[in-house]
């Protein structure tokens, strides 16, 4: 892979990422007011597109936000987004502000909202530090209660997140585990958690806090096509401590096992249902690419 700078359609137009600009006065900026989505593209081909357009736009639609591009027109920025730039692999970022308004956090004074999309390839895991798994810890910082802000809305505001990443940081850990005020486990900062015992997959609902990921939805999918058990529970810190397996997922982190929790290691790293699973991802990204091939962007 070449390296490349970093790109952003805006306006119709494409620009380097370091000259694109928007205003001070936006409320994305000043407030984070604005949904976002993080999309993977192999080959050139953005992966499960369809799915995070819908994702955006009910994220849109859930804090009364009017995104004035349609799903084709996001879908044709992607697409020549992505022939400008120099990798065949890399990231985008599809943002959405409420856009420029006086002071104050009425929204109904932002007339235009903006969209931009940034393309740039991810410093992607190295293959031994993959193998070798993640450290993890389970943060103090919990996640927003879901009866305070449902977790389906992907908004711009991950300041409890980046406060969560901040004390792995500290740890001298990879990652950090969110519980909610129940003391349930929900997320990592930046991925969905998968635990394996005897042999069934568990994750957390959504309603315990955890984003509907695009990629935790494939695992499961792939799942059900392996047959493997797979259940949606609430999962306790107890259940970290004992799993078998565990494994993030996130559209940058794709699948990355874990090696450790707190200090303590995980029987199994990487795990014999984790490779299984990673195996049918890749099959997975080819599939779909073929797909696209046929079919389009949005089928």
């Amino acid at each position: 892979m070449t390296d490349a700078q970093s790109l952003c359609w805006q306006n119709n137009r494409i620009v380097d990422a370091a000259t694109a600009t928007i205003s001070v006065l936006d409320h994305g900026l000043l407030y984070g007011d604005g949904v976002f989505e993080g999309i993977r593209f192999y080959r050139r081909r953005p992966f499960r597109l369809a799915a995070h357009l819908q994702r955006l736009i009910d994220s849109a639609r859930a804090i009364g936000l009017s995104i004035p591009l349609t799903s084709d027109d996001l879908s044709n920025a992607i697409t020549a987004l992505i022939a400008a730039f120099g990798n065949d692999d890399g990231y985008l970022r599809l943002v959405v502000t409420r856009g420029a308004g006086p002071m104050g956090l009425d929204p109904s004074r932002c007339e235009n909202p903006q969209v931009f999309i940034v393309a740039s390839a991810l410093q992607l895991i190295s293959t031994e530090r993959r193998l070798a798994g993640a450290a993890v810890i389970i943060a103090a910082t919990r996640r927003l209660s879901a009866d305070g802000l449902d977790p389906r809305i992907k908004s711009l505001n991950y300041l409890n997140h980046i406060l969560a990443r901040m004390e792995a940081n500290h740890a001298g850990a990879d990652e950090a585990i969110l519980l909610n005020s129940a003391g349930r486990v929900t997320e990592g900062s930046a991925d969905n958690v998968f635990v394996v015992k005897r042999g069934t997959l568990f994750t957390p609902p959504i309603y315990e806090g955890a984003l509907d990921g695009i990629t935790r939805g494939v695992v499961i999918e792939l799942a059900q096509e392996l047959e493997l058990p797979l259940r949606e529970i609430p999962i306790a810190p107890y259940d970290l401590h004992t799993a078998d397996e565990i494994f993030l997922t996130g559209t940058g982190a794709e699948l990355i096992p874990v090696r450790q929790v707190d200090g303590r290691p995980v029987q199994h790293c990487p795990g014999p249902i984790f490779q299984r699973i990673e195996q049918a991802f890749k099959v997975c990204i080819e599939r779909d690419a073929e797909k696209e091939n046929e079919w389009g962007h949005l089928r």
